[in-house]
């Protein structure tokens, strides 16, 4: 009995200096007033590859793009101004594969694709197959505003175009003697290898003449995210082939609750992957940070199914996600103090 009270009487004494456990609230990121981010394209980027004058190009051309955007940003303007404008200066500049540096069809055309969207009212525009538009994002943009669709492609996209009263030009304006060459190099080594259409179209020195795609998430201050991606698509690509860019889910996303997504690389597996709608998915039932989801979605599940690429994503606080399994991928980001992220290459090569 003696024994029991003793127990008791120690339990009591326990239970009087043990302090309920506090619960502990996740620390809220700090809200940036407005924030940009942007993507030239992922792909084979090694910096043994590169010589010193093209790599200051690239910068520059990434440099003048994000700060197009930051501009207006800062300015006050929306988010959707910001993405149309950054991307603009992207696809005047024949570094990248979109517009007038786009790469060539099997059939030696230039065949354009772009999406816009709006995470405030996640109304969409794209377009797909357009080959006189001069800037597709801003065709995209107009689908949006303009039209009840979200998707046009080909002449009935070029009607519209010319309706709304977008810039049009001679399809001769998307040459580029070095995008022009890489088609003929795989055409070559078609003949050579004796491969067939659809083993040449997946071959891996197929998929590294794609990594130009450009890309766009922008956060004003008003709270809106917007996202939008514009490219030429894959070199020797058959068959009015359509990637991931103007897919909404697949190559753009954006939605106020979340984050706004643009992305890059193999397209046919981020449509099958709805890459840039998972990670805002994953955000929204999952609870997981854009860091968490955009890791999970890249290096696990994409990985997983052989597919290669990368993102560039904006929260809706701010926060930046600039995640590729390639060797590379040309990316920036700015924030509201005007600091400058300028990226080429892997971890270990910047």
């Amino acid at each position: 009995m003696k024994t029991l009270s003793v127990l008791l009487l120690s339990l009591l004494v326990i239970a009087c200096n043990t302090k309920p456990k506090e619960e502990t609230t996740p620390e809220i990121p700090k809200q940036q007033e407005f924030a940009i981010i942007i993507h030239g394209g992922a792909g084979t980027i090694l910096k043994k590859n590169m010589t010193d004058s093209l790599e200051r190009a690239y910068k520059a051309a990434l440099t003048e793009a994000i700060q197009t955007g930051y501009k207006i940003l800062q300015d006050g303007g929306s988010s959707l101004e910001a993405v149309q404008r950054t991307i603009n200066v992207m696809e005047n500049s024949p570094l990248f594969n979109s517009a007038k540096g786009a790469v060539f069809t099997h059939e030696g055309k230039n065949e354009l694709d772009a999406s816009i969207m709006d995470g405030a009212t996640l109304n969409a525009g794209a377009i797909a197959g357009v080959t006189t538009v001069k800037n597709p994002i801003n065709l995209a943009y107009e689908v949006m505003v303009n039209s009840d669709h979200v998707l046009l492609s080909g002449q009935g996209a070029e009607t519209f175009a010319k309706e709304q009263g977008v810039e049009l030009v001679d399809p001769s304006y998307f040459f580029t003697q070095n995008r022009y060459d890489a088609l003929q190099r795989i055409l070559e080594r078609e003949k050579q290898d004796s491969v067939s259409a659809s083993s040449a179209f997946i071959d891996p020195f197929i998929k590294d003449e794609k990594f130009g795609t450009v890309g766009c998430v922008a956060l004003d201050k008003n709270g809106n995210l917007a996202a939008g991606t514009s490219t030429g698509g894959m070199t020797n690509k058959k068959y009015n082939r359509i990637g991931d860019s103007p897919i909404i889910g697949s190559g753009t996303y954006a939605n106020n609750a979340t984050c706004g997504v643009s992305s890059t690389g193999w397209g046919e597996y981020f449509i099958r992957g709805q890459v840039a709608y998972d990670i805002s998915a994953q955000m929204e039932y999952a609870g997981k940070s854009l860091t968490e989801a955009t890791h999970n979605v890249i290096q696990e599940k994409l990985t997983k199914m052989g597919g290669t690429g990368g993102i560039v994503a904006l929260d809706h606080y701010g926060n930046p996600s600039m995640e590729f399994n390639t060797e590379g991928m040309y990316r920036a980001y700015m924030n509201d103090q005007g600091e400058l992220i300028l990226g080429i290459y892997g971890e270990n090569e910047d």
